[in-house]
């Protein structure tokens, strides 16, 4: 059997104009894989795919709005594999204790990672090769919780079980999960003190960069023989 390789592969990265999901391309570019990487910002989207180069293509696409999602896929063709890293779960996450929980607004932490991947996923299954996959993404909360911030652990969660329900639901494509720790984002690059503090204490004392986590989910694309797994890259953190 020869050594599994992305080469000539195709590969949809929803959320792949920055972070994770822009690793994510870059990496895969550079092993002779062709990316599309979508975002719901289609400026962002251009911007990304010039800094990207040669094999690299995209559009917007909002995956709130299963009619936009729909379109993205009808246009994009077949597929070896689906990431999906998009996703802001923002402040509302960590509101505090539950006494102070706004149930009106705390089910919007959903749309995007959990509702809008499952849409994503409805819509790309049949353009995926039996022989590709699927690749979600949750956060390293869900194994170390956090005081006031309980619904990302249960958020997160779903995401990972929903891995393992839909590795046999759409067997015999693959459906894993990758669960980040720090990721040294545009965002979080801007906030070293922030980011020394949330890592000192981990086994590997610093934040990820992207390119470093995006291997995770290049092994996932690569692994013929994984599914139902979810990845914990966390330089140490769980450990601790």
């Amino acid at each position: 059997m020869s050594l599994p390789s992305l080469k000539n592969q195709r590969i949809a990265i929803i959320g792949g104009s920055s972070g994770i999901g822009y690793g994510v391309a870059e990496c895969a570019l550079a092993e002779g894989a062709q990316v599309v990487i979508a975002s719901s910002n289609p400026a962002n989207v251009d911007a990304a795919i010039a800094r990207l180069g040669q094999g690299a293509s995209g559009g917007g696409v909002n995956v709130s709005d299963e009619a936009s999602v729909a379109a993205f896929f009808d246009r994009l063709g077949a597929l070896d594999h689906l990431v999906f890293t998009a996703g802001d779960w923002g402040p509302h996450l960590f509101a505090g204790p539950i006494a102070q929980m706004n149930f009106g607004s705390a089910g919007e932490a959903l749309k995007v990672r959990f509702w809008g991947a499952l849409m994503a996923i409805k819509h790309a299954r049949k353009r995926i090769s039996p022989n590709g996959s699927i690749t979600l993404t949750d956060g390293v909360l869900v194994h170390r919780p956090r005081k006031g911030a309980p619904l990302t652990t249960a958020f997160g969660g779903a995401i990972e079980h929903l891995a393992r329900g839909l590795a046999v639901d759409l067997a015999p494509i693959r459906v894993n999960a990758v669960c980040p720790g720090l990721v040294l984002t545009e965002r979080l690059s801007r906030s070293p003190d922030l980011v020394r503090q949330q890592t000192e204490h981990q086994l590997i004392p610093r934040g990820a960069e992207p390119a470093e986590m995006a291997q995770a989910y290049l092994y996932l694309m690569r692994g013929t023989y994984t599914t139902g797994q979810v990845l914990i890259v966390d330089g140490g953190l769980t450990l601790t």
